[in-house]
């Protein structure tokens, strides 16, 4: 408690300070701020053992397929409802029988109005070789993720992105893409607009780690990567 009978700010207060009038997006970089230029990559492993540590102290109940999960509070008409507009037109005979949901990230897309669209190859071990990308300083631009859902209900799919640059991590985004019924369509999702950092300090090299996770912790997709911020974007291929 402060002297004006205020309370101390925690960080993750001057974390939200920090990015006010920012725009709110599942962004690959971000200007870096005072709070932020002290954390490491190893600390961000720490961060992540104790996310997991959590996952595992939550109760999430026991899974079901997705018959059963049709089959639940049937009487129950809001549910009924509710649970016929998530799984709109599943073939249930064809998937109804399996537990776990499965989450495959098709194609991944940075869209910008200052240029075409950069289609990002997503490599099977998750780490592309060398550059993946370059940004243009202070352009607008957002990300856009295909992927298709398969088996059963994928419940809290997020995506997490975190970039470092010289050793110090300079973002950590965590954005919630929602609960998915499995179809033969692929879902797109689009991430809010966001804006590049500009200037001759937020030019230069970046390391990047994104995951896509769901409720259970369950990770469908890790890649570490590397882009660059320059004067331009970089010419098309």
């Amino acid at each position: 408690m402060g002297d004006d009978g205020k309370d101390e700010k925690t960080e993750g207060d001057e974390v939200s300070e920090t990015n006010k009038g920012e725009p709110s997006a599942g962004r690959m970089v971000r200007p870096p701020s005072d709070g932020s230029l002290c954390v490491t990559e190893d600390e961000y492993d720490d961060d992540d053992d104790d996310d997991d540590e959590v996952a595992k102290k939550i109760a999430l109940g026991p899974q079901c397929t997705l018959k059963e999960h049709i089959q639940k509070d049937a009487d129950d008409e809001s549910l009924r409802r509710w649970k016929e507009q998530l799984l709109g037109a599943v073939d249930v005979n064809a998937v109804g029988e399996s537990l776990e949901p499965e989450v495959k990230i098709l194609s991944l897309a940075i869209k910008s109005s200052d240029r075409s669209d950069i289609i990002l190859p997503i490599p099977e071990d998750g780490k592309p070789k060398g550059l993946w990308f370059t940004l243009k300083e202070g352009s607008k631009y957002s990300l856009e993720f295909t992927f298709q859902v398969s088996n059963n209900i994928v419940s809290g799919l997020k995506y997490t992105n975190t970039v470092w640059k010289t050793a110090m991590k300079v973002d950590s985004t965590k954005e919630m893409l929602g609960t998915f019924s499995p179809q033969p369509e692929p879902y797109t999702h689009v991430l809010p607009e966001d804006t590049t950092p500009s200037g001759m300090f937020a030019r230069g090299s970046y390391s990047a780690r994104s995951k896509f996770l769901d409720d259970d912790n369950t990770c469908y997709l890790e890649i570490n990567y590397s882009f660059d911020i320059k004067k331009d974007w970089a010419a098309a291929a």
